[in-house]
């Protein structure tokens, strides 16, 4: 099974927002499982050429329930370019993903503050950026809605080479429990997955075998999840089979300390 289960309508007549959706990566296996579930969907992603082909894609699947908006998440008037073309497109916004993130590895007294800052800017900044302009429309629209956002179990467990993603993670769950108590007055609520190692094409480009080997081993079932395994919590966050979940973190990983 590469896509996961069939569809329930767990997200009918939904409104989704996903940031870095292009490619074959989580961000792109969530939009078809909201898509699966229901919902239209806006993907998002800096790399138009990708995006506009995974849009493609999904749209001869699913029809015009599926559009695109391109948007780097560092640039504050791309995010509300992508917040106002959700709702110019379906009306309104009920679901934000908060998938955009990057890596990379380098050890701490080696890394450089362009590197530091570029992680923490996507993968932190960039999940603060849409939240806050995500939640204001869902705020304007009346209230209610629901953000979930991508962690990552680094944020919990010290890897090599990994301090300025580990800190960007840890800050995302950190943003989660707090961006929650601030939106419960409002109907939002605001949740986040923690997937350990969910295997796809670009991981495995930048990525070597003996460190995805090494990850994998650590796994109960001694595999990487697959992205669409990641992508069917997300969907059950965002419907309201989790009506009251808010400032949580789920791990989506079968290692254990």
């Amino acid at each position: 099974m590469t896509t996961g289960p069939v569809g329930r309508e767990l997200l009918t007549d939904k409104i989704v927002v996903v940031t870095a959706a292009a490619g074959t990566g989580i961000g792109s296996a969530v939009a078809r499982r909201c898509l699966d579930e229901g919902a239209c969907v806006v993907l998002s992603d800096h790399h138009e050429r990708r995006l506009a082909s995974t849009c493609d894609e999904l749209t001869a699947v699913f029809g015009d329930r599926a559009a695109a908006v391109r948007c780097d998440v560092t640039v504050e008037a791309d995010v509300q370019a992508l917040i106002d073309g959700a709702v110019a497109r379906f009306g309104r916004i009920d679901v934000l993903v908060n998938n955009a993130g990057l890596g990379g590895t380098a050890a701490v007294q080696e890394m450089s503050d362009e590197q530091w800052s570029r992680v923490l800017d996507v993968t932190l900044t960039g999940t603060f950026r849409c939240t806050r302009a995500g939640s204001r429309q869902m705020i304007a629209q009346g209230g209610g809605g629901v953000v979930v956002n991508n962690a990552s179990v680094v944020g919990w467990r010290a890897q090599a080479g990994q301090a300025h993603y580990a800190a960007a993670k840890a800050g995302v769950m950190a943003l989660t429990r707090c961006a929650a108590l601030d939106l419960a007055a409002f109907g939002i609520r605001v949740n986040a997955v923690a997937p350990s190692l969910a295997m796809h094409p670009f991981l495995a480009k930048v990525t070597s075998d003996e460190l995805l080997t090494e990850l994998a081993a650590k796994e109960a079932y001694g595999r990487a999840a697959q992205p669409w395994e990641v992508a069917t919590v997300v969907a059950f966050l965002a419907s309201n089979y989790a009506s009251y979940l808010t400032g949580e973190v789920i791990s989506v990983s079968s290692q254990h300390p």
